[in-house]
């Protein structure tokens, strides 16, 4: 099993259990996803106070999933093409996370453990790759593929 797929399986498996219609609030966190296309899938848990999580496709066979632990992160990833897949995992507090693709076939996958760190991926163009983890504090990291 790829990477991709079980990506895909776990996205679906956590749709399925999470209730994700428009946004949904608990602790002063949000999640809210939007979907247009087909066999997109998108998962997001949280725990922890006042996190913000916004995930956008547009587009076929996309898949996202973020997950946050801690207070005040925020995670955002907007995705439109095809066959994208975007994964990020926050614990800690005071992060941020902003994942665009735009195109097809591309991946991307973040972790930050700590507090104050911040990365951005910016994808442009077929079957780019990008992968961060940062462990600390104050860490800083943008990607840009064309």
């Amino acid at each position: 099993m790829t990477i991709k797929s079980a990506l895909k399986i776990a996205a679906v498996a956590l749709t399925a259990t999470l209730p994700l219609a428009g946004a949904a609030m608990a602790g002063g966190s949000y999640v809210n996803v939007e979907q247009y296309g087909v066999g997109n899938a998108a998962g997001g848990a949280q725990a922890g106070f006042f996190n913000g999580m916004t995930v956008y496709q547009d587009g076929w066979s996309n898949t996202a999933i973020a997950t946050q632990d801690g207070n005040w992160n925020q995670t955002v990833i907007g995705q439109t093409g095809w066959d994208n897949s975007a994964s990020s995992s926050t614990f800690g507090s005071g992060n941020v996370t902003g994942i665009a693709q735009m195109g097809g076939n591309n991946s991307a996958d973040t972790t930050q453990w700590g507090n104050g760190n911040a990365v951005g991926v910016i994808q442009v163009g077929n079957g780019n790759s990008a992968s961060s983890t940062q462990v600390g504090t104050g860490n800083v990291a943008v990607i840009v593929q064309n």
